[in-house]
């Protein structure tokens, strides 16, 4: 009897540390889709997740870091989703290409054509960045989650190093060390594999080209000797004639 009493009170703590620990883990966040290096540009997903039982997530706000601020920056449709950029003057102005420039996108918001973002699912959104800046290690995007209800949730906390993560963390985003390639390895991979694909394609060419002029060279001398070879019989027949 206190051995199922015990096990009971067992399983109630851990359904309730489960409970208690799911939040940590819903919350809104950014990845990159692949890479995102330093001075290059990327596409970044954020993640959107439901946390309520009645209600859908009706609205998304993704502020972008005024201290760094991004000159381009476009959103990826996403079925059932409005995107709006909003742009704004810059303090200072950015140099892209050559070209000087005076605002940059500082925020944007997708708004829910239908039901949004229903309990127990999640969405990404997904941003083309660059290019992204060299003199920082991350980037931290400022997020507003509404709900139908017309609930609020501010994910604006910034995590500090050495300290619990906070209760709403704002999404952080990894940046990696600048590459000789700013738009990304990929293409500079690509380049790298139609290169060696040419190389080995001309090599099998001038390998191809040069069979076959060994094989024509052997053929005449062949036709050659065959000639001599007649002639010294034509000749010898002849001898033995006379004789």
């Amino acid at each position: 009897m206190k051995a199922s009493r015990i096990a009971a009170a067992a399983a109630a703590a851990g359904t309730a540390v489960l409970a208690l620990s799911a939040p940590a883990f819903a919350h809104v966040s950014v990845q990159p889709e692949g890479t995102a290096a330093k001075g290059g540009y990327a596409v970044v997903d954020f993640k959107v997740p439901n946390e309520r039982d009645n209600a859908s997530t009706t609205r998304v706000e993704v502020n972008l870091p005024a201290d760094h601020p991004i000159a381009s920056v476009m959103p990826q449709p996403v079925p059932g989703w409005k995107a709006e950029v909003t742009k704004s003057k810059l303090d200072k102005p950015l140099t892209m290409h050559g070209e000087k420039i005076d605002e940059a996108v500082t925020k944007v918001t997708w708004t829910a054509d239908g039901k949004g973002i229903e309990p127990g699912y999640f969405q990404k959104f997904p941003l083309s960045l660059g290019a992204l800046p060299e003199n920082t290690d991350e980037l931290v995007f400022k997020a507003v989650q509404t709900y139908s209800n017309k609930e609020v949730v501010r994910w604006i906390e910034v995590p500090q190093e050495g300290q619990d993560e906070p209760e709403n963390p704002a999404p952080v985003l990894q940046l990696s060390a600048a590459t000789d390639d700013h738009h990304g390895t990929a293409s500079a991979e690509n380049t790298t594999a139609k290169t060696e694909k040419a190389g080995k394609t001309t090599a099998a060419g001038n390998s191809g080209s040069g069979s076959d002029t060994t094989a024509r060279v052997l053929g005449v001398v062949g036709i050659v000797i065959g000639a001599a070879g007649v002639a010294y019989g034509v000749l010898a027949g002849r001898r033995r004639t006379a004789a």
